[in-house]
């Protein structure tokens, strides 16, 4: 049994997570803010486990850093605001917690070191994923031009205007920062990497997909895209499609996640590394919108494709797993078909919310839509 510090435990990742560990037999305590985005009556969640311990605070506090860290075997360092529209018009508000805090976290650490770190990234430090050329040849360092955007071709291709394939994304892609968000991401992972070595901290950065399940939050704008589009439904509004809706994603459910960080834990050795955890199938966005509809609405909402485009978003992006069969033994149990249906069953006792709207809004006045 070790006793395990979860930052944002409180949230929608960090909750399942908290359950996970204590159903092994760990000792948990969890360090939230509870802000008022995710939780808007800023109290703890009925959902969180009542077994954890619970510490109301911010991370960037060292005060309270510390105290959380007291007598603490191993952390993972959920902690973070999430979106990658809105870290394009609050840039001060993503670098300060995701950035400052987990630097504060870390330099808590040096004087209270721990048996591992395992923090969590997200894929959206690749920006574009990986591609194939019609020749085979492969490509990592590529991008849609605003010229290519105004005129809605929204396909990547290559120097003599052949379409480009999209393919798993491995880790070894080097990063394609697109938003602040993903920089904010990549800077978690890197800070806590390089501290960690310095330190002699074994580190494991996660970097999750589009993570879908039971709580996620509807007053959150910038949750998942599943949320999302759930809440219009809910209110019988068609779900909101950027570009043409043929984009690709890869989605993981959260009972998936909250495993692989488990066997993350119990990785043995002083592993430093990153570790894609997501399903390895790849669906349109069109396609999960459409899903969603049916599930969760009695009458069917054709997804509205606006043709639109917002700054920071990429083309296509998805998993390659195999390193996470590797290293953790990880392989995604559960189907997107019923992991679907879990989140269509709890989505239906919960209060829908016009807040996508009003994050379209904002992003629209503050020019990031095209």
């Amino acid at each position: 049994m070790r006793r395990i510090l979860v930052t944002g435990g409180a949230g929608f990742i960090g909750s399942h997570l908290v359950d996970r560990l204590l159903d092994d037999g760990h000792s948990v305590r969890v360090l939230d803010a509870l802000s008022v985005q995710v939780h808007p009556d800023e109290q703890w969640p009925d959902y969180l486990n009542g077994d954890a311990e619970r510490i109301r605070g911010d991370v960037r506090d060292a005060a309270v850093v510390r105290k959380a860290l007291e007598g603490i075997d191993a952390v993972y360092h959920l902690a973070a605001v999430v979106g990658v529209g809105q870290s394009m018009y609050e840039m001060a508000r993503y670098t300060g917690i995701n950035s400052l805090g987990t630097a504060a976290l870390l330099e808590a650490l040096i004087a209270h070191p721990v048996e591992k770190l395992i923090v969590a990234s997200s894929m959206s430090v690749y920006g574009e994923g990986r591609y194939r050329t019609p020749d085979g040849k492969l490509v990592d360092h590529i991008s849609r031009s605003l010229n290519q955007l105004r005129s809605r071709q929204w396909e990547l291709v290559d120097e003599r205007g052949d379409e480009l394939e999209p393919i798993p994304t491995p880790e070894e892609k080097q990063p394609g920062l697109a938003s602040v968000y993903a920089l904010t991401k990549y800077d978690q992972e890197r800070l806590c990497l390089i501290t960690g070595r310095a330190y002699g901290i074994p580190v494991m950065a996660l970097r999750f997909f589009n993570v879908y399940g039971p709580r996620q939050a509807l007053s959150n704008p910038y949750t998942g895209v599943m949320a999302i589009f759930a809440s219009r439904c809910l209110r019988g509004r068609s779900p909101v499609v950027f570009e043409d809706g043929r984009q690709k994603r890869d989605f993981v459910s959260v009972h998936d996640v909250a495993h692989a960080c488990k066997l993350a834990l119990e990785v043995p050795g002083d592993v430093n590394t990153v570790v894609n955890i997501g399903s390895g199938r790849p669906i349109t966005i069109l396609e999960v919108a459409r899903l969603i509809g049916t599930l969760v609405s009695e009458r069917q909402n054709e997804p509205l494709v606006t043709g639109q485009y917002r700054s920071g978003d990429i083309r296509h992006c998805f998993a390659d797993v195999g390193r996470a069969q590797q290293v953790l033994g990880f392989r995604p149990r559960i189907p997107l078909e019923q992991g679907l249906v879990e989140l269509a069953e709890w989505l239906q006792h919960q209060p829908a919310s016009p807040q996508m709207e009003l994050a379209t809004e904002q992003l629209n006045k503050s020019g990031l839509t095209i």
